[in-house]
């Protein structure tokens, strides 16, 4: 609407805009009849709400995201618009802001979830999970609920969170208003289809009368970047330059990306998200034992590519899986192939330990090029936990890399991302995105932090100490660090001895797992502190951990639990719960993988 066309002066209108903020809905809708009264002459005074008591007594459907690399996130947004849609009254609310005891009254819940580590729910969702499995929750009859659950097949305990939380929600005494639908990384389509089938139960069985006001307890956003997973930015390289010893048995590579005009904004704690290219060679060897031609046309959503493009940009080829395996056997003849799909055990290692193109080496097919695709999942982003501030570099964006290389039947392999990123030279052009991570964040700069990690796990701790150099922060900072040699693996060295000579950082722990015959880990070097640490717990330290999810990880908790009930002077059952209150209060966080 322009100017010739208002009715009201601009001040006016700024001062009606400025009323309307401190308005909730009903008032807003009063105030829409004592206007509509007063233009008609009538008594405004006499304005009164009729409030239709059958909206009031709808009933609230929760939708909970439970997400680690916002996949879950971005389907539950998209479920709740789809019920906002239909007119019924939802609230949608990320795991870790969930006030888990609530969860008895829910009348019609949807939890999307992912799985992570060695099959549990992300960190934000752990509160809840334990508290579901836990003695104070006797049972959920009145609970009718649904589970979509995100996976990767490469792993052993695909979608298991998922598959834990709708099975212990149905022995609470929840009705399965739906049936678990699992998803791969290629999640969109099972995703789009538990959406409609939500839809189409809600559109049956609750009736709105009218359109009734969502509650949202996060922020559904544009995107405030035009950059995205789906739409990344191409970045170039700056630097990429191995931080181990040239003796080391660990490649790791410091890589700084210049981010250009994009705009792009981070904080410490966000990952970067890279679309990693697989390797011509790896493309060519996998061409030549299939006979297929690297020109040979294939359909790709509706277009027409070359065999080698779509290799190259779209599909898999690093990580096999029981799914491919399987879906492969079928065009590899009467092989061995064939005996180790048939059991289970046998399916899981084969997968595990043979790359796809070494199982191609072994079993040969005669396939086409479409039915090969049709074996691969698509390709997926990278994360990386980014390794700066931008307060200290920026327009810039560092990850710290650890190149996964080794030899299976006297050839060499790369992992996808790693080894892609490991080529790359200055100039060189990467697609990137940021993936935000709010619950891996910096506390208020006067508050103490405790640092753990492991290997390529210092990378967020580097942004936290250069963020909080720039902010002159008078919390107290402590790092624990471990890797296998302290003369070839010590990453950031120089920058690290720099923090501790300023005083930025208040105490180091250093653990190297190889430099002696008795092996020592983090985990070690942590119980050996357990008073200080204890001391720094009840001074309002925040916890982190960064790093390996299926060992370091859990060690690292387990060492935290024995802390807290010797100094604590606690049972195993009150520290868990300790720790717990630490999850929830965002004082125990982690980043792991």
């Amino acid at each position: 609407m322009n100017n010739l066309t208002l009715p009201i002066t601009q001040e006016q209108l700024k001062k009606l805009n400025a009323l309307l903020k401190e308005l909730n809905s009903t008032q807003q809708a009063w105030l829409a009849g004592y206007l509509w009264n007063a233009s008609n002459n009538l008594n405004p005074e006499n304005t009164c709400l009729t409030v239709n008591n059958e909206i009031n007594s709808l009933t609230t459907i929760t939708i909970i995201s439970a997400s680690q690399t916002g996949n879950s996130k971005k389907i539950a947004e998209q479920l709740f618009v789809d019920i906002e849609r239909i007119g019924l009254k939802v609230k949608l609310i990320q795991a870790g802001d969930y006030k888990f005891k609530q969860i008895s009254q829910e009348k019609y819940l949807f939890i999307i979830t992912s799985t992570h580590g060695d099959g549990e729910p992300p960190e934000e969702a752990l509160a809840l999970f334990k508290f579901l499995f836990s003695k104070k929750i006797t049972h959920l009859n009145s609970l009718n609920y649904s589970i979509l659950a995100l996976g990767d097949s490469s792993y052993d305990f695909f979608c298991k969170a998922g598959k834990d939380f709708d099975s212990q929600l149905y022995k609470l005494g929840g009705k399965r208003i739906m049936d678990l639908m699992e998803c791969d990384l290629d999640y969109q389509k099972t995703a789009d289809l538990w959406r409609q089938n939500v839809i189409n139960y809600l559109e049956k069985n609750l009736s709105s009368i009218t359109q009734s006001k969502s509650q949202s307890h996060q922020e559904i956003l544009v995107e405030s970047s035009i950059y995205t997973k789906e739409k990344p930015f191409h970045a170039q390289i700056s630097v990429n330059q191995k931080i181990t010893a040239r003796q080391a048995d660990k490649d790791i590579r410091h890589i700084e990306i210049d981010l250009g005009d994009s705009q792009l904004k981070y904080q410490p704690g966000d990952a970067l998200g890279i679309w990693f290219k697989n390797m011509p060679e790896l493309i060519n060897e996998i061409l030549s034992v299939l006979q297929l031609a690297q020109d040979s046309p294939v359909n790709y959503f509706g277009k027409t590519i070359t065999l080698f493009d779509a290799l190259t940009h779209h599909y898999e080829l690093t990580q096999n899986t029981p799914i491919i395996v399987t879906k492969y056997a079928k065009f590899a003849g009467k092989s061995k192939l064939n005996q180790i799909i048939s059991n289970e055990f046998d399916l899981k290692e084969y997968s595990k330990n043979t790359p796809i193109v070494d199982m191609i080496l072994q079993y040969p097919a005669i396939i086409t090029a479409e039915e090969f695709l049709s074996c691969l999942r698509p390709l997926t982003p990278r994360l990386y936990s980014i390794a700066s501030s931008q307060e200290e570099v920026g327009n810039e964006a560092h990850i710290t890399v650890g190149v996964v290389k080794y030899l299976k039947n006297g050839k060499k392999r790369y992992g996808g991302a790693s080894g892609y990123l490991s080529f790359l030279k200055e100039n060189d052009e990467v697609k990137i995105f940021i993936e935000p991570n709010d619950r891996f964040r910096l506390p208020t700069s006067n508050v103490p932090i405790i640092m753990i990690g492991c290997g390529t796990g210092i990378a967020p701790f580097r942004a936290f100490m250069q963020q909080r150099e720039a902010d002159s922060a008078k919390g107290k900072n402590w790092l624990f660090f471990g890797n296998q040699h302290f003369i070839s693996d010590f990453l950031y060295q120089t920058e690290w001895q720099h923090y501790v000579k300023t005083g930025l950082l208040t105490q180091i722990d250093l653990a190297w797992s190889r430099d002696q015959a008795q092996k020592i880990y983090v985990q070690d070097k942590i119980f050996n502190k357990a008073s200080e640490i204890w001391n720094w717990i009840n001074d309002g330290a925040h916890i982190y951990v960064c790093g390996d999810a299926l060992k370091m990880a859990q060690d690292v908790e387990k060492t935290l639990t024995n802390i807290i009930m010797k100094e604590g002077n606690m049972n195993k059952e009150e520290a868990e719960d300790f720790i717990n209150n630490l999850r929830v209060a965002q004082r125990y966080l982690k980043d792991i993988y």
